[in-house]
């Protein structure tokens, strides 16, 4: 599949058509976690829609961990292929698979074992715990496959190949739809169907990729250089602080998921529904900003600043005009698109979930430039100001939800403010790095 060279020719031209199957490739990873929402919310009800839900946030910040590691990665292996360093860039994809397969391997040892008190730390509902631990158990296993599916996705993306990814992710997504509906409405497999159906297109995914880029790419085939301690010692610190800062983002959100569950199954279940439309709304921003990433990467590596800079003005403008659409659409259809997910007797689920939907989604614009922001840093590797800025989002959403939700009469309300007030934040600071550097 041919590959797109972001050091040359027109920049946004260029950046929209390598981020579209980026962009499409999310669209699809949504659209069977919609499904997920969907099966379970109509197939077996609110209460198990609400336990999905929760257990989604738990998972999503433990892949996070793996998806940032190999989001580090794939900015070495960028500027090594814009720079023309073939060998180095075998280098760094030896060195990056087996430092995150080796912290793949410590999720499992640590995390199983302690997944009951990790669940009661959540103050998930004792009425929705079976529930709970028998989807976050068969959903664990999937974990191995996540890092292999990232990991090959962000190696072909860095060498300007997405739509490979795109096309492996499109199958898995058929195939766990297909298998959603078998497992939880033909076979009533609850939802333990739900998980297996996810893990099984996840593992598709995964080894579909990597034999892909093991047949397509002569050079993983060649032998390897030297192990090179010093080189290995870089790749961890940038993985590390990508990880870290992926994984702060989700652990903050797990962290609200936290405070949500406190406020009963009606909260629970609106806040699983609302945030999967949420997450839909705004992730072409989000994939845009990886695609960002990438150029910001490459011409890095080729010493094209000035490409940067001018890739840089045009990435915020289109991010903006996009966002600002977006969030006019959710606010105007946000109880239609909640009804979408639920039966028309959940009104109180509904309303609670279409409230949501409108305060945080009228500011897409804040998280649509912060995704920018963070792409930005993690291309010119510095990766510990992302880091930063995620804090303060995160840190600011926290402190805020759990310091008026509880003791205010602004009470839930609290937290769906909390959101965007951090984002406009952490865009703040981002600026000012900016101008600084």
């Amino acid at each position: 599949m041919r590959e797109v060279n972001l050091t040359q020719g027109p920049i946004l031209g260029r950046l929209v058509r390598f981020s579209l199957p980026m962009i499409a490739g999310n669209m699809l990873q949504q659209v069977y976690n919609l499904v997920d929402t969907l099966v379970v919310g109509r197939g077996i009800g609110a209460g198990a829609l609400a336990a999905v839900g929760s257990a989604y946030t738990l998972m999503t910040f433990l892949t996070s961990i793996l998806i940032g590691l190999c989001m580090g990665s794939g900015a070495f292996f960028s500027e090594d292929y814009g720079a023309g360093e073939q060998s180095r860039f075998r280098q760094d994809v030896k060195l990056s698979f087996w430092f995150i397969f080796g912290v793949s391997v410590l999720i499992y040892a640590v995390i199983y074992p302690c997944m009951d008190p990790i669940l009661r730390l959540l103050q998930t509902p004792p009425e929705l715990m079976p529930l709970m631990r028998e989807y976050v158990s068969a959903v664990f296993v999937g974990i191995f496959f996540v890092f292999l599916y990232n990991f090959f996705a962000y190696l072909l993306r860095s060498m300007g190949n997405s739509l490979a990814a795109l096309l492996f992710l499109a199958a898995s997504a058929v195939l766990n739809i297909v298998l959603d509906i078998w497992f939880v409405m033909g076979l009533s497999m609850g939802v333990a169907g739900a998980a297996w159906a996810t893990v099984i297109s996840q593992a598709v995914s995964g080894l579909g990729i990597m034999a892909y880029s093991f047949a397509k790419l002569p050079q993983l085939r060649r032998g390897g250089e030297n192990w090179d301690w010093e080189r290995f010692g870089q790749i961890v610190r940038n993985d590390v602080a990508t990880g870290i800062q992926q994984s702060v983002m989700n652990f903050g959100i797990l962290m609200i998921q936290g405070l949500v569950n406190s406020f009963g199954t009606v909260i629970m279940a609106a806040f699983a529904a609302a945030v999967k439309i949420d997450t839909l709304a705004y992730m072409p921003a989000q994939e845009f900003g990886n695609a960002y990433s990438l150029f910001v990467s490459q011409n890095f590596g080729a010493g094209e600043h000035g490409r940067i800079r001018k890739g840089t003005r045009l990435s915020f403008l289109l991010s903006a005009i996009f966002c600002a659409l977006v969030s006019c659409g959710i606010f105007l259809l946000a109880p239609r698109l909640m009804g979408c997910f639920l039966d028309a007797g959940e009104a109180e689920v509904i309303a609670q979930g279409a409230r949501y939907l409108r305060i945080e989604g009228a500011a897409y614009v804040g998280i649509g430039v912060l995704f920018l922001w963070y792409g930005y840093f993690r291309g010119i590797r510095r990766p510990q100001i992302s880091l930063v800025l995620t804090v303060i989002s995160l840190g600011t959403r926290v402190l805020l939800a759990y310091a008026l939700a509880p003791r205010t009469p602004l009470g839930v309300t609290a937290i769906w403010l909390a959101i965007p007030i951090g984002w406009v934040l952490a865009d703040g600071v981002g600026m000012w790095f900016y101008k600084k550097n």
